[in-house]
């Protein structure tokens, strides 16, 4: 199979920190006020949550690429959240609580939290450490081969593709599809940009062909009423991209 080179647009890197989606969950209004902003002065892109319920219709979304989350919240405690979430997703946790001894720091860790950090904390340490969790999770040995985003995860070395944890079969121009949008997610990619990309110089390729191979591997990824993440740009082409319509 013919394949386009690599286009520049397309691999040109991003600051690594810019736009990182951070969830906070805690049910004080005025802390969550206060994180909200400041995470945004540094170029997060937040959303809150104020109960396991919330957070949860956050997760199934795949919005977040990282939870900030407290140890005490109405309903279900943050501790049983975090395992929940743990179940669901390898998306890195950062557990909040005014408990600092160390059986509750073991317990936070236990639950599946990535990383704690202990009331009351400044804003520079909590940007510090969202920002060292993205580095550990994207740099990652176990995650080299591996592309993910929200709940798609796509393994380069065994040619799997999950969602959500199932597998989905896909066609080796479907795979190839998938990969240059996790690639670049939250990219909006042109006909022509995706069609030099997966086909490259083949002949006599018809101009629906994008069109076509986007719309079954749609279906394939939204099986079972999962929410869409390839999103039509009209009249430009689609886009990656999760938690909006």
């Amino acid at each position: 199979m013919a394949e386009g080179k690599p286009l520049q647009r397309l691999s040109a890197a991003k600051h690594p920190s810019a736009n990182v989606r951070v969830l906070l969950v805690d049910d004080d209004e005025r802390l969550l006020t206060a994180l909200e902003r400041g995470l945004r002065l540094h170029g997060f892109a937040v959303g809150l949550a104020r109960d396991a319920g919330q957070a949860l219709g956050y997760l199934e979304s795949g919005w977040p690429e990282i939870v900030v989350l407290d140890v005490m919240l109405p309903g279900m405690d943050g501790l049983s959240l975090c395992r929940l979430v743990r179940q669901r997703s390898p998306v890195p946790i950062l557990m909040l609580t005014a408990l600092d001894s160390v059986p509750d720091r073991v317990a936070g860790l236990e639950a599946g939290a990535d990383d704690y950090l202990v009331k009351p904390f400044s804003l520079d340490e909590l940007v510090a450490r969202i920002r060292a969790l993205m580095r550990r999770s994207r740099s990652s040995p176990l995650l080299k081969n591996r592309l993910s985003y929200a709940d798609l995860e796509l393994d380069m070395r065994s040619w799997r593709a999950t969602r959500g944890g199932e597998p989905i079969s896909l066609t080796t121009r479907e795979f190839r599809l998938l990969e240059l949008f996790l690639r670049h997610p939250e990219t909006v990619l042109t006909r022509e940009e995706i069609l030099a990309a997966v086909w490259g110089q083949e002949p006599a390729v018809e101009s629906n062909v994008v069109d076509v191979h986007v719309a079954n591997l749609r279906q394939k990824l939204e099986a079972g009423g999962r929410p869409r993440l390839i999103k039509t740009v009209r009249g430009v082409g689609y886009v990656l991209r999760a938690g909006e319509p």
